[in-house]
């Protein structure tokens, strides 16, 4: 069976170790395909559709170094932008488990 998109599976769990050293949660899933948006677009985070929870996210990238900013313009480094993108791949394009 295939998964379904956006489900944070043992495989996404375990490369998001691999990536960042840790698990990561739906949640923190769900904010990437928002932060690529956000970068390659106007590069600012809108407030309104950020949570507490989601903030709470944001501080912990911002104390991990992986992003700058915000409302007034977000930016990341190269590292997080692969790990974005490593991450998307496997949550939202290759469902297969």
């Amino acid at each position: 069976m295939t998964q379904l998109r956006g489900q944070l599976t043992e495989r996404i769990k375990e490369r998001s170790k691999d990536l960042f050293g840790y698990e990561i949660t739906q949640t923190e899933l769900r904010m990437l395909p928002y932060i690529q948006y956000v970068m390659t677009n106007d590069q600012k985070l809108d407030p309104r559709k950020v949570n507490q929870e989601e903030r709470d996210i944001l501080r912990k990238w911002k104390e991990a170094k992986h992003i700058e900013g915000g409302a007034s313009g977000l930016g990341i480094t190269r590292e997080f932008w692969d790990i974005i993108c490593s991450l998307i791949f496997l949550g939202y394009v290759d469902l297969s488990e």
